[in-house]
């Protein structure tokens, strides 16, 4: 994405007041661009993200411009200019979605205090030859991912990005589309987890007029939008073994047919997909097909947790300052110590989101120009609370054992036990949405049913089973023979 905290767009006639600001926005390397009536900043704001608009209130049609702008997107920061003594200009400013209002003739101290509340401008990654900005870290670990990245883009390869929820798995993908040869090409995003089952053939694939009940017209599918460009396919662990082999098809041919239709539709489409499980082991279950694995995974990328590149903390807290600073009106100057120590020893199990929303936290909570957690003891506390086990607490046979899968169930499951089994404090505390706790909650349960299937299955002809069948969590740790569909989602745990 671009990054529209760079870029400033100023509406106004005033000559001297727009060259003043231009030589401040330039000295700290930020873009601006000054245009003098509503219709062509209505055309730069159609072609340009912006992160501040400008706004000569004086000017006919100002404030009528501050409304429109503000209703199109109340996130974004509006500034108005107006003269000194206009009190009612500047109430009328600040009722049409300004943040604040400069008084003309411009003082450069104001206009400096008024932007670093606005623009905060801690650098924290360079952009790129297009102006895009790169993924935010330094650690060797991340670099290596995009390395490696940046050496399969040209090609047309299929790759398979896995990682943790919250790793920055779609942000890989993109990154991947930029350097591209496809980069000037459609880059098209399917969440495989939120398309029902039965609708996701027609996504991918698009269906004829009268292919089924309310299929009024043609519609093209994901696959056909993406040709020429790359098709990000997020989650692909969550598609039924029917729309696997017909991925699997279309992989190898790139060529497919409509639901309803029966003429090929030929495209040329570059595929990533990702998924937050071990698909590997999906494979070795049964739970994926292994030649789409093989076929998915021309090049292989697996993002490291945050917790293992600690490197990335203090530039990612800065990045999120940038972009959410000027939502809380504060300019922040430095990072309290015992906050980054906190940060710095937590465990992380919802990752860079996890972060995200504990900055923006901070951000909306705190005061002053240090960003700390004196004000929130309570999310203090959460962060303790995710902190791993202090040595001796786990012995080195039982973390040899674990699989991350299994931790990221015993992590989740945790989580359920200290909020009541409540999903939606649970899924905060995780750092995940409702949504993507519910969907793992739904596959832990799918598993358990499929291995209670084929124990039954294999038990009438001797075979003997690898693994334990139907876990359940209860009292701090797993008990063999039950499965939570018993008890229900909101009640698996029991204190």
């Amino acid at each position: 994405m671009s990054d529209a905290r760079k870029n400033v767009l100023m509406v106004s006639r005033d000559g001297a007041a727009c060259r003043m600001l231009l030589s401040m926005l330039a000295s700290r390397g930020v873009r601006a661009c000054a245009v003098r009536d509503e219709s062509a900043a209505r055309a730069r704001l159609g072609n340009d993200p912006c992160g501040l608009v400008i706004v000569d209130a004086c000017d006919d049609g100002g404030l009528d411009l501050l409304a429109e702008v503000s209703r199109q997107a109340p996130e974004r920061p509006l500034l108005a200019l107006g003269l000194a003594n206009d009190v009612e200009l500047a109430v009328a400013a600040i009722r049409r979605g300004a943040v604040d209002l400069l008084p003309k003739p411009l003082d450069p101290d104001t206009v400096r205090r008024c932007l670093d509340r606005l623009l905060p401008v801690h650098e924290v990654a360079m952009p790129d030859r297009a102006g895009e900005v790169e993924i935010v870290g330094a650690s060797p670990a991340l670099m290596d991912v995009l390395a490696v990245a940046r050496r399969v883009a040209p090609t047309s390869s299929p790759v398979l990005i896995t990682g943790e929820s919250g790793t920055g798995k779609e942000l890989v993908a993109a990154f991947i589309h930029r350097h591209s040869r496809r980069s000037r090409g459609p880059y098209v995003r399917v969440n495989c987890a939120a398309v029902n089952e039965s609708l996701q053939e027609s996504e991918w694939f698009g269906h004829e007029r009268g292919a089924f009940t309310g299929a009024v017209s043609q519609r093209k599918g994901r696959f056909e939008q993406a040709d020429g460009g790359t098709l990000l396919l997020d989650e692909i662990s969550e598609t039924s073994p029917r729309l696997q082999s017909q991925l699997l098809r279309v992989l190898e041919q790139q060529e497919f047919e409509r639901v309803g239709g029966c003429d090929n539709v030929s495209v040329n489409v570059r595929v990533v997909a990702t998924s937050n499980r071990d698909l590997a082991a999906d494979v070795a279950a049964g739970r994926f097909r292994r030649d789409l694995y093989y076929r998915l995974g021309g090049v292989c990328l697996t993002i490291p947790p945050l917790r293992e590149r600690p490197e990335d903390l203090l530039p990612l807290v800065w990045h999120f300052v940038n972009l959410y600073a000027h939502e809380a009106g504060r300019s922040v100057r430095q990072v309290d110590e015992s906050m980054m120590r906190l940060l710095t020893e937590c465990a992380w199990p919802g990752n860079v989101r996890q972060l995200r929303n504990v900055v923006r936290t901070a951000l909306m909570m705190g005061v002053g120009e240090r960003l700390s957690l004196e004000r929130l003891p309570a999310l203090a506390a959460e962060l303790r609370d995710d902190m791993p086990a202090k040595p001796g607490a786990v012995t080195g046979s039982d973390a040899a054992v674990l699989s991350l899968v299994e931790i990221e169930r015993r992590a989740i499951f945790e989580a359920l036990r200290r909020t009541r089994s409540h999903q939606a404090r649970a899924a905060k505390l995780l750092g995940i949405t409702d949504r993507t706790l519910r969907e793992k909650l739904r596959r832990y349960r799918q598993a358990e049913e499929l291995a209670a299937t084929v124990e039954a299955e294999t038990s009438s002809t001797g075979v003997s089973l690898d693994q334990p069948v139907g876990k359940t969590f209860r009292n701090g740790q797993f008990s063999a023979g039950e499965t939570p569909a018993s008890h229900g989602e909101a009640t698996w745990i029991s204190r």
